[in-house]
């Protein structure tokens, strides 16, 4: 589908909502009638919806949520016993066959969108979110969850393997032992042991969830400089499974003395000790620094 787009910037997708609120992006998955389960669309669209975000200076901080009471129930079942296999019809109809699946391993999908971001993302858990249900979120910078959601890495009783990158994030996410306790078990969880285990950072009843999170964007969107954030979620998501942090030092330096002279800097310091709120006016459009990204060598 193509989506649609307005004078107020809404987006029209089939399998998602993309909604504005002042610097607040909500993306929600829309599927409800089937628990919100994962379809090939899905990534795309979110993917597509990612992309959008990032071009979009208005846009400070996205939540992901689920409509109506999941989250997202995992992938698309209804082919049933056929349903993971890419090579027939009734598998590849829900999947994308082997061209999704060659877009992902490159890196170009949802993971690769949501990793590659340069907004804060918050994942808003309304209900259970299990398989790729969970492990599409596990790139989203903060995570919280109401009191009715339920997770599971439930792989290993499907007969699968942990996807979407999830051997990587999740782990980085609450540690080795954590996460092969979740993926060897595959059992389904709540809301309280994702807390205890590191999964989500915080917990909230049902009819707080998406206020709540939006607290956490605003409080982003009207404290932080938009090109400060891009760079840091980067730095952190990219440096913090490296077994030193020299690499990290050639890159964390010459941005910290680039943006010393800039713009967002002065306005920073200028309105910390004014007792203001900040106005800053880098872009991340238009005013990313000299070195960034430089994960692929051609910045």
């Amino acid at each position: 589908m193509t989506p649609a787009t307005n004078r107020s910037h809404a987006v029209t997708f089939e399998t998602i909502k993309y909604e504005t609120d002042g610097p607040v992006l909500t993306i929600t998955l829309n599927r409800p009638d089937k628990l919100n389960a994962y379809t090939a669309q899905m990534g795309a669209e979110l993917a597509d919806a990612l992309g959008r975000a990032d071009e979009d200076d208005a846009v400070r901080a996205v939540i992901l949520t689920g409509e109506g009471r999941g989250f997202c129930a995992g992938a698309d079942i209804s082919a049933g016993a056929g349903s993971f296999d890419t090579t027939s019809g009734e598998g590849a109809k829900n999947f994308g066959g082997a061209g999704n699946v060659q877009r992902r391993n490159e890196g170009v999908g949802f993971v690769g969108a949501l990793f590659n971001c340069k907004k804060a993302t918050i994942a808003a858990f309304n209900g259970p979110a299990v398989g790729v249900g969970i492990t599409l979120a596990l790139p989203t910078d903060i995570k919280i969850a109401s009191t009715a959601a339920k997770f599971g890495f439930v792989f290993a009783r499907r007969g699968l393997v942990p996807e979407a990158g999830s051997a990587w994030f999740l782990p980085q996410l609450v540690g080795l032992s954590q996460a092969l306790r979740w993926c060897l078990s595959g059992r389904v969880f709540g809301a309280d042991e994702a807390l205890a285990g590191g999964l989500v950072s915080e917990v909230v009843e049902p009819e707080r969830l998406l206020g709540r999170a939006r607290e956490i964007a605003l409080e982003i969107a009207e404290n932080t400089a938009p090109v400060s954030i891009a760079l840091t979620r980067q730095m952190l998501w990219r440096f913090a499974g490296q077994d030193h942090p020299f690499d990290l030092l050639k890159v964390d330096g010459p941005f910290a003395m680039t943006l010393g002279a800039g713009g967002d800097v002065k306005e920073g310091v200028s309105a910390f000790l004014e007792k203001r709120p900040p106005s800053f006016p880098g872009k991340v459009s238009q005013d990313m620094p000299k070195g960034y990204p430089w994960w692929d060598g051609v910045a």
